[in-house]
């Protein structure tokens, strides 16, 4: 029997590298999972849409598919946008949704990793403040997942954890160094929380060379935690069994 289709879901961006790095994750996750047909389709700004590739699979004589959103927070995205597109989708198709990817213990993982890269290393973690910058939200539970992440991550041998976002919420990403350089770290990190580049990456990329932050970590982009952790998402929603109304 033919597993389900797993489409990846991304947001799009006038911005090329956006699409190259959904592109280059997707990649990774088919080499990780060679049996499962991996599908990319984009809400908007980039081609193909989501409807697209959803009328494409029907035409082929595709049945079951798992729309995966390629989103951290369960915010509009997740709740409205997504929802509508699966709703148009051709009815031969039975579409389970799978839930967002955050949190994770696996992107905790991935943004360690990115900070290695960017010449911290295990050993700076107790003397180190990280700024954790998301694009922001105006959703309520988006901004409070982002808080608690990082007020777990703190426990895990950080000198200290602060939130900041690019946009809609409070702190950014420059107050937030400010703030950890006033707490006492010796030195200040930023991990942006974001998938793949783009204009709000960009400006929190700003906020921290404008308050002279000594590290800033890449976006989490084609990370091996975040192909991993797509493919337990789109597990758990086999074993959900719910089905997306189309």
């Amino acid at each position: 029997m033919r597993s389900p289709v797993l489409l990846v879901v991304a947001h799009g961006s006038r911005d090329p590298r956006h699409a190259a790095a959904v592109h280059a994750l997707v990649r990774r996750v088919r080499a990780a999972r060679p049996g499962l047909r991996v599908e990319t389709g984009f809400l908007d700004f980039n081609l193909p849409s989501v409807q697209g590739v959803l009328e494409s699979l029907a035409a082929e004589g595709v049945e079951d598919v798992v729309a995966l959103p390629l989103l951290l927070t369960r915010a509009f995205h997740a709740k409205a946008d997504i929802p509508a597109v699966l709703r148009d989708a051709p009815p031969r198709l039975r579409i389970r949704q799978a839930e967002v990817l955050g949190p994770s213990p696996l992107l905790m993982a991935g943004l360690e990793r990115r900070l290695y890269e960017a010449g911290l290393s295990p050993a700076d973690k107790s003397s180190t403040g990280v700024v954790l910058a998301s694009a922001g939200s105006t959703d309520p539970e988006a901004i409070a997942v982002i808080a608690a992440i990082a007020r777990e991550w703190r426990h895990t041998g950080w000198c200290a954890v602060r939130p900041a976002f690019a946009s809609a919420s409070l702190p950014r990403t420059e107050d937030a160094v400010r703030e950890l350089r006033a707490f006492g770290c010796r030195r200040v990190a930023v991990a942006p929380y974001v998938i793949a580049p783009g204009r709000l990456p960009d400006r929190i990329a700003a906020g921290a060379r404008e308050a002279g932050a000594d590290v800033l970590a890449e976006v989490l982009g084609p990370s091996p935690e975040l192909a991993e952790l797509l493919l337990r998402r789109y597990t758990a929603a086999l074993g959900a069994g719910q089905l997306t109304a189309a």
